[in-house]
């Protein structure tokens, strides 16, 4: 009688890996099961969008149609669960009190979306967490003081003006149609390159830097379809996807760009300090202050913690401010009496512009109130997220337990019909000083709230004040019926198919 297979020397140890791993098999299924159900049960005060078995919500915010999200908003007061794939869920608030609680904490970062940038960005203030971010954002602040900002006013006019000195060429003595994103784009990275890394790039005439504006844009939009496929949530799977290849070519391109920036500062800094031939600059950039503060703290500030802060500033930087001036851009073309009403105060105090100051910023407060109100409709971080590190309870008494990621979105708060009454209408008066007391303080949050909010709001709100008081001296904007914006939300809100305008030329 012949011995079965089971018997046979090389089948035994096959015959028990195989039963190790289906018994392996099974305990990760049951512990997936227990663990829909527990969130099931945690999340059952709160009811949510239909959702299908596997697929979950995924279809239903991925496609980016911000609709989609308002109606939501509309439909289910304060909060709502959207699940991505069976397992995992982002727990997504819009009501400023829900928003009030949740960011007086002090909760880690999202696992998913802050891991998934860490690649592009670094460790840097977007990422870290705990004694490490408060060190980091220390010994940054000081980059951000006003007087370092005042500085600035005279760098970013002076990109402004080159953008608008294409645009007349563009149209000269005729009405023509123009995609400015990709101009405003090229502006803001200019400006960034300036104020950051006092870098003379002629990025504005000369295609040089197509590569890294690109690869920013690309990087950005992997990133965001990674964050709602819940299997690319696993690393082992996207690095050998097409996107995750994509993503390291991208990411190469971007880190070799400002790395060699740095090195050329801190070569040109070593041979000054060598030959006694200190140059004095008009004003002190991020770098320098980076680099002081590796100076200060050598053993607690470290080269990769240095490009990483530099690639956090230029990479945010540059997508939030293209899209913020693209937006209140947009916003005013299809509002021109609000236009008109900025274009008056700006010239009675700017005169021609052919000069601009702090002070003069200051001034501007129905320009600001139109800024203010560009940033509710179109808030250019439309979410940040937290993985709760304790319990929550909310205001009305429901509550989450440790564990959940909580998305406050940013969009469906500033959409949200409970709190604006017509909420899609421009209406720049909601920011007078009388409404704005009578609001609730979280209602509004462009740049988040707390004690990890924008380190850069101030320095935004100033180029946001220049670029708009320019353009509107010098050209006329309305919007193109044929081409309207629509709005394609990745980390940072893009346009879907560029942002068109009319641009006319003032006498």
């Amino acid at each position: 009688m012949e011995p079965s297979w089971l018997e046979m020397r090389w089948a035994r140890p096959l015959y028990l890996a195989f039963v190790f791993c289906l018994a392996l098999g099974l305990l990760q299924a049951i512990k997936l099961y227990l663990r829909r159900q527990r969130l099931l049960r945690d999340l059952c005060p709160f009811p949510a969008p239909p959702t299908h078995w596997f697929y979950g919500h995924q279809k239903l915010l991925q496609d980016g149609e911000m609709e989609k999200l308002e109606e939501l908003v509309g439909k289910y007061p304060c909060a709502f669960p959207c699940w991505v794939g069976p397992f995992q869920v982002f727990f997504y608030i819009y009501d400023p009190d829900y928003a009030k609680a949740f960011l007086s904490r002090t909760d880690p970062k999202s696992k998913y979306l802050y891991k998934f940038l860490i690649p592009c960005l670094g460790k840097g203030l977007v990422s870290l967490e705990g004694p490490k971010w408060f060190q980091h954002r220390h010994l940054l602040t000081p980059g951000f003081n006003f007087n370092i900002l005042k500085s600035y006013v005279e760098v970013m006019a002076h990109s402004v003006n080159t953008m608008l000195g294409k645009w007349e060429k563009i149209c000269g003595p005729q009405d023509t149609i123009v995609e400015v994103f990709e101009h405003i784009t090229l502006m803001t990275l200019d400006i960034l390159m300036k104020c950051v890394l006092s870098q003379e790039t002629n990025c504005q005439t000369s295609s040089t830097h197509d590569l890294y504006v690109k690869a920013t844009f690309e990087a950005s939009k992997i990133i965001f379809h990674r964050l709602y496929n819940f299997l690319h949530h696993l690393d082992i799977i996207f690095k050998f996807s097409p996107q995750g290849h994509r993503l390291q070519e991208m990411v190469k391109i971007l880190h070799q760009y400002t790395e060699k920036i740095i090195q050329d500062r801190k070569k040109l800094l070593k041979n000054e300090k060598k030959y006694g031939n200190t140059q004095k600059r008009k004003y002190q950039d991020f770098l320098d202050i980076i680099l002081s503060a590796q100076a200060e703290n050598d053993n607690n500030f470290s080269d990769t913690d240095l490009q990483s802060e530099v690639n956090t500033f230029m990479l945010a930087g540059q997508d939030t401010m293209a899209g913020g001036i693209s937006w209140l851009l947009y916003h005013l073309a299809l509002n021109p009496e609000h236009q008109e009403r900025c274009r008056e105060e700006i010239r009675g105090i700017l005169g021609d512009g052919s000069s601009i100051t702090w002070d003069q910023l200051g001034e501007m407060s129905y320009t600001t109130m139109c800024i203010k109100e560009s940033l509710r409709l179109a808030p250019p971080v439309p979410s940040i997220s937290r993985e709760l590190s304790k319990p929550i309870t909310f205001p009305d008494g429901r509550s989450l337990p440790a564990g959940i990621t909580v998305v406050l979105s940013i969009w469906g708060l500033h959409h949200n019909p409970a709190i604006w009454e017509n909420p899609k209408v421009f209406d720049p008066s909601r920011f007078s000083q009388e409404n704005s007391d009578q609001r609730h303080p979280h209602s509004f949050l462009p740049f988040s709230a707390g004690p990890r909010n924008c380190i850069g709001q101030q320095f935004a709100m100033i180029e946001l004040k220049v670029a708009i008081a320019l353009i509107l001296l010098r050209f006329k904007v309305s919007p193109d019926p044929t081409r309207p914006l629509v709005f394609l939300p990745q980390i940072v809100l893009k346009p879907k198919n560029g942002v068109y305008l009319h641009l006319k030329k003032l006498p």
